[in-house]
C-alpha cells in the first residue's frame, strides 16, 4: 500500500471522527465534551493532508475526496449499521477512479 494511500486513509478517519463528534453534539444530543476531541481530530486531518506527496494542495485535496467517500461508506456500515447499497459502491468506485487519475497522472517538471 502506498504512503499516500495510508495518509489518505488516516486523514479520512480523522475527518470522519471529527465531523461525527459535531454530529453527535448537534444531532444526537450528546454533551459539549464531544467538541474538543472533534476539533483535535479535524486538526489532525488537516495536518495529515500536508504529508501527501503532491506538488499542489488542490490536487492532494481533490484526490483525497475519492478516498473520503469510500471511508464514509465504511463508516456508514461499521459505525452506523447501515450497509451501503450497490449505488453507493458504484459511486465510490467512480470517485476513486477520478482520484487516481488526479493523483497519479504524469505531469511535466
Amino acid at each position: 500500500m502506498s504512503r499516500n494511500l495510508l495518509i489518505y486513509l488516516a486523514a479520512a478517519l480523522a475527518e470522519i471522527g471529527g465531523c461525527f463528534a459535531f454530529w453527535a453534539w448537534l444531532r444526537l444530543g450528546q454533551g459539549t465534551f464531544w467538541l474538543l476531541p472533534g476539533m483535535a481530530s479535524l486538526a489532525l486531518f488537516a495536518f495529515l493532508l500536508t504529508l501527501v506527496d503532491s506538488a499542489a494542495a488542490g490536487r492532494a485535496y481533490a484526490a483525497y475526496g475519492g478516498v473520503y467517500i469510500l471511508a464514509s461508506l465504511a463508516w456508514l456500515w461499521l459505525a452506523e449499521g447501515m450497509r451501503p447499497d450497490r449505488w453507493d459502491l458504484t459511486g465510490a468506485l467512480i470517485c476513486l477512479a477520478g482520484a487516481a487519475v488526479i493523483l497519479l497522472a504524469p505531469r511535466p517538471g
